[in-house]
């Protein structure tokens, strides 16, 4: 059985998580979902994950704000951030892994979160990254 990364999704819009988790699960990531902040912040005391994925504007705290909080519980956890934002300014990418805003393409966010959760570089890995199915 192939070890799945495991993705904290944390978005405060239900149709976006329900989609996007979807899409998250039929590329093999296994996806623990949050709809606020402080849920996520439980989350991450209690669980153990290899990347969050956050949404940019939700109620009582941003996902800047959150990416901090995250960053000073788990250094090493990587931190991706959406928006339909085109661009945020640098000073809410400060704890930001990389940051994909309106006109990502959805590979390349995929891509980005493979590469960032990927085991550190002593670790040897054989054969290629595993793909999406194709959805053709």
């Amino acid at each position: 059985m192939v070890e799945r990364t495991t993705i904290l999704y944390v978005d405060d819009n239900p149709k976006s998580s329900r989609l996007l988790t979807s899409i998250l699960e039929g590329c093999e990531f296994a996806v623990i979902n949050a709809n606020d902040p402080v849920e996520a912040l439980e989350l991450c005391r209690r669980s153990s994950f290899d990347l969050a994925l956050l949404d940019y504007d939700m109620p009582r705290m941003t996902g800047s704000q959150l990416a901090q909080e995250i960053k000073f519980m788990k250094p090493g956890l990587p931190v991706v951030l959406i928006s339909g934002e085109r661009d945020i300014p640098a000073s809410e990418r400060v704890f930001v892994d990389a940051h994909f805003g309106l006109g990502t393409c959805l590979d390349d966010l995929l891509w980005s979160m493979r590469v960032l959760a990927a085991p550190s570089p002593l670790v040897v890995r054989h054969g290629p990254l595993p793909a999406c199915p194709d959805s053709t």
